[in-house]
């Protein structure tokens, strides 16, 4: 999978590693990266008036490129330093009561479910998590076997765009529009989605949804937003309480007027997203897609273990149950012995892998990844 536009030159990863855990923390570009440090360099040039006078206009501007991004209002998005704190911010925000129920599934990211679980059990309300049944070949059967979870006693429910340890993508507009018509609050964890698959928040219509800049979109680490629809801006608070609410106590101001931090990372998402736009984005993610589909299918041909999913049901991520062993010595061996950089782990008592397939990678990476599982697991 070798780009015509040399991808890999743009990027600042280490020629001597496999990197195929872009899904992790992301990587960001060479251009991106030479906008950020203008940006805090231009803020050390005279602080005051960067973070007094400059600021807020600065921010404005980036969150209306951010919001065009995701096909929202700027009034209705926020910047936070990542996805896991957009789920504290929104968790910590909705009145629970005993006897509440969380609808989740079996899916989801570990911090975000410890936040939910501290949230809860203090209101009396209960985690309810809806086991997914693999493989996932349906969006319409997903839909329904979700939505079985749904009691009269359903306060919120809260789910991934695409999860974090097994890489689906789930459908989660049809789940937001059956939560509004029953008057359920919607949460969406979308930590993975932007920049890997469109997001459209006018089209999925959530109460809430957060998600990563840092990540598949490539901006600097400490980039990320929550939107909030209108109807819920008033509860919603900041982590940390700040000037924000002498300022007129807006949603966007008590978000914005934060205590003294580096704005940079959420200055340069404009940029991050000007350099896909460059890169014609949209093909690269066509390719990486289709690259993921072929690695994908080899790695289980080999192990003759089952896909978690169709094709249609991943992007340019995939998780793969591999062949019994210790995950955390097979991951160090394929660092240490074959310096390739991917996640592995026991997910619900069996081993797996997480691949990432991002613009910098190539055909000659996959090949490697498939010679290095042969050698490292056989004989079996």
């Amino acid at each position: 999978m070798t780009h015509p536009n040399n991808l890999k030159s743009h990027f600042l990863l280490d020629p001597e590693v496999v990197f195929l855990n872009h899904g992790s923390f992301g990587a960001c570009p060479k251009p991106v990266f030479a906008a950020y440090q203008a940006w805090q360099l231009e803020l050390e040039r005279q602080p005051v008036a960067f973070l007094g006078r400059r600021i807020d206009g600065l921010l404005s501007e980036a969150r209306t490129a951010l919001a065009a991004y995701v096909n929202s209002d700027p009034d209705d998005v926020v910047f936070v330093a990542n996805a896991t704190a957009g789920v504290n911010t929104i968790a910590k925000a909705i009145p629970l009561h005993a006897g509440d129920e969380i609808l989740t599934t079996d899916h989801e990211y570990g911090a975000c479910m410890t936040t939910w679980g501290r949230v809860a059990a203090p209101a009396g309300a209960v985690i309810v998590e809806r086991k997914v049944t693999l493989p996932l070949l349906s969006d319409e059967a997903f839909v329904e076997e979700f939505w079985a979870g749904v009691t009269p006693k359903t306060r919120v429910v809260y789910l991934s765009h695409i999860t974090s340890p097994t890489a689906l993508t789930f459908p989660v507009a049809e789940i937001c529009r059956r939560a509004r018509a029953a008057g359920i609050i919607s949460v969406i964890d979308g930590a993975h989605a932007p920049g890997q698959i469109p997001v459209d928040l006018h089209q999925i219509d959530p109460d809430f949804y957060t998600g990563n800049c840092h990540k598949w979109l490539c901006a600097p680490k400490g980039s990320g937003f929550v939107y909030v629809r209108r109807e819920h801006q008033e509860y919603v608070h900041p982590l940390i309480i700040s000037w924000g609410y002498r300022d007129g106590d807006t949603f966007i101001s008590r978000h914005q007027v934060q205590p003294t931090r580096d704005p940079a990372a959420f200055l340069t998402v404009p940029t991050a997203i000007q350099f896909q736009r460059d890169h014609n984005w949209d093909a690269v993610r066509q390719q990486c897609h289709a690259a993921a589909v072929d690695l994908r299918n080899a790695i289980n041909a080999w192990s003759g273990l089952q896909a978690l999913c169709s094709d249609d049901h991943f992007a340019q991520m995939f998780t793969v149950e591999v062949p019994p062993c210790d995950p955390a010595v097979v991951k160090d061996r394929l660092y240490e012995e074959y310096r390739i950089e991917l996640p592995m782990f026991n997910w619900q008592g069996k081993p797996c892998l997480r691949v990432s397939i991002q613009g910098y990678n190539t055909t000659q990476d996959a090949d490697h990844l498939l010679k290095a599982l042969r050698e490292v697991f056989e004989p079996r």
